[in-house]
C-alpha cells in the first residue's frame, strides 16, 4: 500500500514546534479544506459544517441533532422538564467541541475571523447545553475549563476583524466585551478574586492586545473616553472605569 504512505507529504511540510502550522488547500473535487500540521502528522478539516465532514443523524453537527431532540421533547411535553443528555451524548459533544477547537485555532491563523466566531459560538452552545442538560455533575461541569479560552478566542477574532477594517474603536469594544464575559464566567465558577482574574492567561492576552490598540485611537476620541469614564463612575461600574483609565493613560503616553 505504498500509495497510502504519507511520508513524502510530511517531509515536504515539516512540523515547526511552537507555531500554528496550518494551510488552506484545494481538494480533488474543487472544495477548499484546512490542513493543520501536528507533530505526528496532519489533521484535515472541512471549512464548514462538522470539521470531520460527517452529518450525525443527518444534521450538520451533533449539537444540532441534540437540539432537535430537545425541540421534539418540548413539542411533546410543553417544556424542557425531564429532558436529559446521556453521558455518552455529552462525551460525543465534547469530542465534537475538540474538532471545532482545532478548526477555529486554524482559522485564526488563516485570518478567517468569521469562521472563528462561528466555531467559538458553536462550542459555547455545547458548553451551555451540557451544563443545563448533562446527566451527571461531571457531564455538566467538565467543559467549564474551556469557557474562558473560548470567550477569549471569540473576542480576539472579533477584534482582529475590526482591526483589519481599520476600526480601532470597534476592536477595543470587542476586547472589553470579552474581558467582561470572562469575568462573569469566573464569577459563575465562584472565582471572584481580582488577582485570579488578573492572572488569567486569557485576560492577559486580551489586555495586551488592547494596550497595543489604544495608541492607535485618534486623539479626538480622548474627550469621548473622558465622558465614558465619568458615566462609568456615576454608575459605579468600577471595572469599566479602570479599563477606561488605562486607555486614557496609554493615549497620554503616546
Amino acid at each position: 500500500m505504498a500509495d497510502d504512505d504519507l511520508t513524502p507529504i510530511l517531509r515536504n511540510w515539516p512540523y515547526v514546534s511552537g507555531e500554528v502550522n496550518v494551510r488552506l488547500i484545494q481538494a480533488g473535487d474543487g472544495r477548499m479544506i484546512i490542513q493543520m500540521r501536528v507533530d505526528l502528522g496532519i489533521l484535515q478539516m472541512e471549512t464548514s459544517g462538522r470539521p470531520d465532514g460527517t452529518r450525525p443523524d443527518g444534521f450538520e453537527s451533533l449539537l444540532e441533532a441534540c437540539a432537535a431532540s430537545l425541540q421534539r421533547h418540548v413539542d411533546e411535553h410543553g417544556d424542557a422538564e425531564g429532558f436529559m443528555l446521556t453521558s455518552d451524548q455529552c462525551r460525543r459533544l465534547r469530542e465534537e467541541a475538540i474538532q471545532y477547537y482545532h478548526r477555529y485555532v486554524s482559522l485564526l491563523a488563516l485570518e478567517e475571523y468569521d469562521g472563528v466566531m462561528r466555531d467559538t459560538e458553536h462550542n459555547m452552545h455545547i458548553i451551555e447545553f451540557c451544563r443545563e442538560f448533562g446527566e451527571t455533575e461531571f457531564d455538566q461541569t467538565v467543559m467549564e475549563q474551556l469557557r474562558c479560552n473560548t470567550l477569549m478566542m471569540h473576542a480576539r477574532a472579533e477584534a482582529s476583524q475590526a482591526v483589519a477594517a481599520k476600526d480601532t474603536r470597534a476592536a477595543l469594544a470587542a476586547i472589553d466585551r470579552g474581558l467582561e464575559a470572562i469575568r462573569e464566567a469566573l464569577e459563575s465558577q465562584d472565582v471572584e478574586d481580582e488577582e485570579a482574574f488578573d492572572a488569567s492567561a486569557e485576560v492577559q492576552l486580551l489586555r495586551s492586545m488592547r494596550e497595543a490598540l489604544v495608541p492607535k485611537l485618534p486623539v479626538s476620541q480622548r474627550s469621548e473616553l473622558h465622558d465614558r469614564l465619568k458615566a462609568a463612575l456615576a454608575a459605579e461600574n468600577y471595572e469599566l472605569a479602570a479599563i477606561l483609565r488605562d486607555e486614557l493613560r496609554l493615549l497620554r503616553d503616546e
